[in-house]
């Protein structure tokens, strides 16, 4: 079965994905052959410094040089995990346009030029492959393309950032407060020096946009997705959800309606009877609803070294059989259809919301007459302890256009009897 085949790649990067891709090449090499027909040999590895010693890795696999992998006709496979835009999106071009196969780990490109690149790769008959994009180890992006192609697709939602589920985790279960759970996370390698991108939504908002794109065959960007991190929930906020019987969670979650795609990532209190309620630290889950599939869940490692390393390498072994049996290129673009993503104040949602309220005669009513003017139905109201005459208020609303809701906060900002708005977290 052609046990003497080689097939070349070249790494972009030897970060920590890119030289977990090689240990595990390296660890899997007889069971890569028996599953293809041929050996995967990675022949260069592109590197700022190539002269920099990286443990387990020969020195004479490194290189600086770009064309050197490019313009080399043996190189087959071309595995980007260098991450960021360019010069990664210029490198992933040109692979594509001589004819090679690539595989990438980059979500960032994806979310921002994922069709332009997939235009690239039909042209030129080549696989783009991209199952470590999203969710680490966890399969998604495959199940999305093929598993789950027969059925038409109506919801997505996931918990796909391990730092900001470690964080309100620890808050949910230890009583810790943002700040100390996010130091914690830090300390645990969970977060980076600059955890912007988790905290705020935005690493779970490319992967939403990345799989909202594929499920409803029509193209969404990272631009057009609303995201709202985990800044601004606090113990208190914690304390009420789960009196009501919810746990929070940051959820990207993408529907598809009668009028476009709804695509957002915010703060969530879930049932806690919730499958994705029982995720639990850096574990990442991702829920798909379908006309003919229903639910299935999808539940794993969504980040570190090995679990990427794995996604990766399970796609270059599909990429390796492609090429032995030359039917590289064969999905090609996701969206086929040019359907509107909606604003956001479009979309609808139910909303949890905490006030403090002044404790006298006719303030609850006033409340309530407010949110019911402008379209806002309440599901439940409660009225919490109040201290210093001044009550705390907290309510949870039926489903409401997030633009009747937002009118009736600017009211409510203007009102006298209003003291604060203490919290607003959106309720699955």
């Amino acid at each position: 079965m052609g046990e003497n085949r080689k097939i070349y790649a070249a790494l972009l990067g030897a970060g920590t994905v890119g030289s977990g891709v090689y240990k595990l090449a390296g660890m899997q090499e007889e069971d890569i052959c028996l599953k293809t027909g041929a050996h995967l040999e990675i022949k260069k590895i592109l590197v700022r410094n190539p002269g920099k010693v990286r443990e387990g890795i020969p020195q004479e696999l490194f290189t600086d040089s770009w064309q050197e992998i490019l313009e080399d006709p043996e190189i087959q496979i071309v595995i980007e995990v260098m991450g960021g835009i360019e010069p990664a999106r210029t490198y992933v071009e040109e692979a594509m346009k001589a004819g090679k196969q690539v595989v990438t780990a980059n979500k960032d490109l994806l979310a921002e030029y994922g069709d332009p690149l997939f235009e690239i790769a039909t042209e030129n008959k080549c696989d783009l492959q991209f199952e470590a994009a999203v969710a680490g180890a966890i399969p998604i992006i495959r199940p999305l393309r093929q598993s789950l192609a027969g059925s038409q697709l109506t919801e997505i939602m996931g918990i796909v950032n391990g730092t900001t589920n470690y964080i309100l985790t620890k808050m949910s279960e230890e009583g810790m407060d943002y700040q100390e759970a996010l130091d914690m996370a830090t300390r645990l390698g969970y977060a980076e020096a600059d955890p912007t991108a988790d905290v705020e939504g935005y690493d779970a908002g490319r992967k939403i946009a990345i799989m909202a794109s594929i499920a409803f065959s029509s193209r969404v960007t990272f631009p057009q997705v609303y995201t709202e991190g985990i800044t601004k929930i606090t113990a208190e906020d914690i304390r009420y959800a789960k009196e009501f019987g919810y746990v929070i969670k940051l959820l990207g979650i993408t529907k598809l309606t009668g009028k476009g795609i709804e695509v957002k990532v915010h703060p969530t209190l879930i049932p806690d009877s919730h499958p994705l309620a029982t995720v639990r630290d850096s574990f990442n889950a991702v829920f798909v609803h379908g006309q003919a599939c229903d639910d299935a869940m999808f539940m794993g490692r969504g980040a570190g070294q090995m679990p990427t390393a794995s996604a990766v390498l399970g796609d270059v072994i599909d990429v390796m059989r492609n090429i032995i049996h030359g039917s590289c290129g064969k999905i090609g673009s996701d969206s086929h259809k040019k359907l509107p993503v909606l604003d956001v104040e479009d979309t609808k949602s139910r909303f949890f919301l905490r006030l403090q309220v002044e404790n006298r005669a006719g303030a609850l009513a006033n409340i309530a007459g407010v949110l019911g003017n402008n379209d806002v139905s309440i599901a439940q109201m409660v009225q919490k302890r109040s201290h210093d005459g001044i009550a705390e208020i907290v309510v949870i609303t039926d489903l409401v256009k997030e633009r009747h809701f937002n009118d009736a906060i600017r009211i409510m900002e203007g009102m006298s009897v209003v003291r604060e708005i203490s919290g607003i977290i959106r309720v699955y």
